[in-house]
């Protein structure tokens, strides 16, 4: 496994009225980010938050392309983010123990914290397609460029963490500095992380290694 300090290239936050960072999400303009009781949306060019819905959002964030997807408690909703209406629900995984989500392959694949789990489902019935075992707390979890990484959070320890889809094994992880913690997880796609901060408040954006 390859160890290396992560590249911190901007903090965000804390804002106004968030006590914390949960689901982060990204739609390939706006950072979507969870705070408890709303969905906030974040213009990463200037920092700002731009809007919110008003939804229970207690975890894991994810965005299909159309859709968001947003982890209150137990279940899973699936939210039309033009009008902040909720279409769907289906149940979490974890029954409430679940906390990062992302969109991959036409499924949704949640993090179990401490069950050291990132379980595949189907984001119609929530039915579990597959799991797949870490040896470490998932927190956030993002796919990118058919690489699956996850967020960990134990003690005053973060990290974000490159994992094999088939065994769970780390092949790569991006160590945060001691007390800063890792709660939601998402890739721009391109060169960079955004990671929420959990009670801090803050969301940060981290650089992804290059591939050769």
């Amino acid at each position: 496994m390859t160890n290396s300090a992560a590249e911190i290239i901007r903090e965000y936050g804390p804002f106004e009225g968030v006590d914390g960072v949960h689901g982060v999400t990204y739609d390939g303009t706006q950072v979507w980010f969870a705070s408890g009781d709303k969905l906030h949306a974040l213009d990463p060019a200037s920092g700002k938050t731009v809007r919110a819905i008003d939804v229970a959002a207690h975890a894991g964030t994810a965005f299909d392309g159309k859709h968001l997807f947003q982890i209150a408690e137990d279940r899973i909703q699936k939210i039309d983010p033009a009008t902040g209406r909720v279409l769907n629900t289906i149940p979490a995984p974890g029954g409430g123990a679940d906390s990062g989500m992302a969109w991959a392959e036409g499924t949704l694949w949640v993090g179990q914290y401490r069950e050291r789990k990132i379980h595949q489902i189907d984001p119609d019935t929530g039915k579990i397609l597959r799991t797949i075992e870490s040896n470490r707390f998932v927190t956030g979890v993002t796919w990118v460029d058919g690489e699956l990484w996850h967020g960990t959070w134990e003690n005053d320890e973060s990290d974000v963490r490159r994992i094999d889809p088939q065994t769970g094994e780390a092949l790569e992880r991006l160590q945060l500095p001691e007390g800063t913690g890792v709660s939601g997880l998402e890739s721009d796609g391109a060169d960079c992380f955004f990671c929420g901060g959990g009670g801090s408040g803050k969301l940060r954006a981290i650089k992804r290694p290059k591939r050769k």
